[in-house]
């Protein structure tokens, strides 16, 4: 059994597109490597720093992911080896292994789909677009629905008071509405 402590920099594409570990950031990690029957055994965890937007009111985030990784390497020769496929246990290659994809895998499983800064985020305003967490708890905006725009007009300061206008009725007993009358 080996313990490894390795600062590693993170490869490109490694994160969603919301939140990711920065390229080139350094990775740290802090793995045991068990040699068993059928290979290398390797667990461990890897601290990565992470950096993204929120996904309601669009701050950055700047923070870090720990994630447990655990994998088997098998031998070439080994009776695993012969019963499975590559795709599904990594194999030793020159008495190396590759923990990029075991790495990738692990954080990216890891990251939220939709991350947010703060776990109770409100959001944007939809009408002025100001973060609801700096905003005041009275804020509002007074924003006519255009529907009622021609009724608000009669409810405004400068608006004629008294009845509205009717309409008049002619000579055949039909009220014609394009022939008002002012009461």
């Amino acid at each position: 059994m080996r313990l490894f402590q390795v600062d590693v920099p993170a490869p490109a594409g490694l994160g969603l597109d919301m939140i990711a570990v920065p390229e080139g950031a350094l990775l740290d990690l802090d793995l045991r490597l068990e040699v068993v029957s059928e290979g290398v055994y390797a667990s461990g965890t890897v601290t990565a720093p992470l950096a993204g937007e929120c996904g309601r009111c669009l701050e950055a985030i700047d923070t870090e992911v720990v994630v447990d990784v655990q994998e088997l390497f098998v031998f070439p020769d080994s009776t695993t080896a012969e019963t499975t496929d590559e795709e599904e246990l990594p194999r030793l290659k020159d008495d190396t292994i590759d923990l990029e994809e075991v790495v990738r895998t692990a954080i990216v499983l890891a990251l939220p789909p939709n991350p947010l800064c703060q776990p109770d985020c409100a959001g944007l305003c939809p009408d002025c677009g100001g973060r609801w967490d700096d905003l005041p708890d009275d804020h509002s905006h007074d924003l006519a629905d255009p529907r009622w725009a021609a009724l608000q007009a009669l409810t405004s300061p400068d608006a004629p008071t008294g009845p509205p206008p009717t309409a008049v009725a002619d000579s055949t007993g039909d009220q014609r509405p394009d022939r008002l009358k002012e009461n």
